[in-house]
């Protein structure tokens, strides 16, 4: 650490503001949000059906006031204290997607928006789907499912975009992630 990261590191932390899922936090002139409970961390999950075809999950997000497409998601230890990260991404699916995984693989954790909030994510993928519901989220989540061709899925996306979707941009890392580990050698 630099000696500036060290003078911003031993500043107290003053909490601003706690909301039910959000609390906004000051390190020194530092102003930063964190998640008020679970673990701080949030699962995305690359999933590709037996068709060969790419799961995303469209759904109206109240800060951007606006319909996204990203791929499934969802938090660690929300409503599940035991959760890990490959727990909750099954779960997380068979809610969203209504597609189950016999094999979930966590790829990579890091930080969301490191100057903003504290959040980090972890990509996960999983694989060996078999479907088991409609998916569409728990009550009022109000997903929409898109099962996309892995061949079309960048051009169905972009059409989103000029359609007025909010895109996700880590929808790219995921669509990359799909053949490659994040070392870049090839899956399988």
């Amino acid at each position: 650490m630099t000696p500036a990261d060290h003078a911003a590191h031993d500043q107290p932390v003053e909490t601003i503001y706690t909301g039910q899922w959000l609390r906004m936090m000051r390190r020194g002139h530092w102003e930063y949000a964190e998640r008020t409970h679970g673990k701080g961390m949030a699962v995305i999950i690359i999933a590709v059906t037996p068709d060969d075809n790419i799961l995303f999950v469209e759904q109206y997000r109240v800060p951007l006031a606006a319909r996204t497409i990203e791929m499934p998601a969802g938090l660690v230890g929300d409503d599940h204290a035991h959760d890990t990260l490959e727990s909750a991404a099954q779960r997380e699916l068979v809610e969203e997607t209504g597609w189950n995984p016999a094999r979930v693989e966590v790829l990579l954790t890091g930080p969301t928006s490191a100057g903003m909030s504290s959040e980090r994510i972890a990509f996960v993928r999983a694989s060996e789907l078999s479907k088991v519901g409609a998916g569409g989220g728990v009550a009022g989540e109000d997903i929409i499912v898109h099962e996309v061709p892995r061949a079309q899925a960048p051009a169905w996306l972009m059409q989103k975009q000029a359609e007025g979707f909010e895109l996700d941009l880590k929808l790219w890392a995921g669509l990359w992630m799909i053949e490659r580990n994040p070392d870049g050698s090839m899956v399988g």
